[in-house]
């Protein structure tokens, strides 16, 4: 089985690079590219085709809410997957099409397998509301 290829997005390099790590460790996952911003994040998913995108949501210029949307109108979709370290009530993410809601404080190779299982499990289906977590 082939791993699941990853794009990472976030503004801040210590994230992204825990972000990474935490990927890299996690048997059947591989990190294909770590970006800065929303607006590369598109150009790195027309172009690496990443079957997850891991996206902070305060990210510069195009927010992570807004290149979700970008991202999961294409006809044939990564899953993203929104993180950030504010909690998940201040931001409204319904209709962004992302598939979950992580915080950074938490996220760990048992959460990336389980949120992954999840989100193929119900393809199509993307937060619709606020999250309650």
């Amino acid at each position: 089985m082939a791993a699941v290829r990853v794009l990472v997005v976030d503004d801040q390099e210590p994230f992204r690079r825990a972000i990474a790590a935490v990927v890299s460790e996690t048997d059947g996952f591989v990190v294909v590219a770590a970006t800065s911003s929303g607006e590369d994040s598109l150009l790195a998913v027309a172009r690496l085709r990443p079957d997850l995108v891991l996206m902070d949501v305060n990210l510069p210029g195009i927010d992570g809410i807004e290149a979700s949307r970008q991202l999961t109108s294409d006809a044939n979709p990564p899953i993203v997957v929104l993180l950030s370290t504010s909690d998940a009530a201040e931001f409204d993410l319904s209709g962004c099409g992302a598939a979950s809601y992580l915080a950074k404080a938490t996220f760990g190779p048992g959460q990336l397998v389980s949120t992954w299982a999840a989100a193929v499990a119900r393809p199509g289906q993307a937060l619709r509301h606020r999250p309650e977590f």
